[in-house]
């Protein structure tokens, strides 16, 4: 039997026990049910919408259902909010999403080389994380997008740079716990390459808390991303919902509806992702999955 048996298997086993386990759970599909008709809303509404997000369609401070206007109302500028929360969400998920793997994308790469071959290289790949860690995120965000200008691919970078130290921690644990796990050490005796063992044998079995995890870091993106756009922080002419939050913000008391539509759609969009993650950490836990 080779490695790739010895590891493989039990995952595959455990991945069709987690699924069930995860459909089982009703509100973690419908969680999964919300958060897709979120992204087919932001992939493909621009399109069937018709209406630009940054287009005068009407008066400005138009309510929701107002005869004159368009369903969810205007802004102080009269533009469509429902067509600026459909529009807004590509830029806000796109970011997130983006970000969330870059980070999870760093965090497995020093984690696992951290948490596998210990000794000086974990003790200087750790140095290096806490470096990342004690900065202040937000601070941290400013000073690159202030050294890289505004748009949305260095808001992303900016995102993922802040965010995965975590990750890599995460990954070293969870290395730390695999790597002297009886089939580990019999891919070794067999001669398996470092490589191979990493990321065939220990990475399989360490991924289900790394999955788990990736939800959450989505969730912190998306609210990163619109913390950083409603104070302003972000590309002028980039639309999305923090930005729409931020540019609305001074008239919150008098036209509601400009500021409370996009902060619905980042409420239901973490919370369908998190109840998401809930979902995925209950199926990948074996003492639930029996019950």
């Amino acid at each position: 039997m080779t490695d790739l048996g010895i590891a493989v298997n039990p995952v595959e086993t455990g991945s069709r026990g987690a699924v069930r386990m995860f459909l089982r759970n009703k509100a973690a599909v419908f969680g999964l049910v919300i958060f897709t008709l979120i992204a087919l809303i932001t992939v493909f509404g621009p399109g069937l919408y018709g209406t630009s997000a940054r287009k005068m369609v009407a008066p400005p401070f138009l309510g929701p259902g107002d005869d004159l206007g368009p369903l969810l109302g205007t802004d102080y500028l009269g533009r469509d909010i429902l067509a600026g929360i459909i529009t807004g969400g590509r830029t806000t998920l796109l970011v997130a999403v983006v970000a969330a793997l870059m980070t999870m994308t760093f965090g497995l790469v020093i984690g696992s080389l951290a948490g596998y071959f210990g000794r000086w290289i974990d003790s200087l790949l750790m140095r290096f994380t806490e470096i990342f860690q004690v900065m202040p995120s937000l601070l941290f965000a400013l000073v690159v997008i202030f050294l890289l200008g505004p748009g949305t691919r260095n808001e992303t970078l900016a995102i993922g740079l802040t965010m995965w130290p975590a990750a890599a921690r995460l990954t070293r644990a969870e290395f730390l716990r695999w790597r002297e796990m009886e089939f580990v050490k019999a891919a070794r005796a067999i001669g398996c390459s470092d490589l191979r063992i990493m990321f065939r044998t220990i990475l399989p079995n360490a991924m289900p808390p790394l999955l788990t995890w990736t939800t959450l870091i989505v969730v912190t993106a998306i609210l990163f991303h619109a913390g950083l756009a409603f104070l302003g922080l972000v590309d002028i002419n980039s639309v999305s919902w923090g930005s729409m939050m931020g540019k609305n913000r001074g008239y919150a008391l008098t036209a509601w509806w400009t500021v409370a539509f996009p902060g619905a759609a980042i409420m239901i969009t973490g919370l369908s992702i998190a109840l998401i993650g809930d979902g995925l950490q209950d199926a990948f836990n074996p003492k639930l999955r029996g019950r």
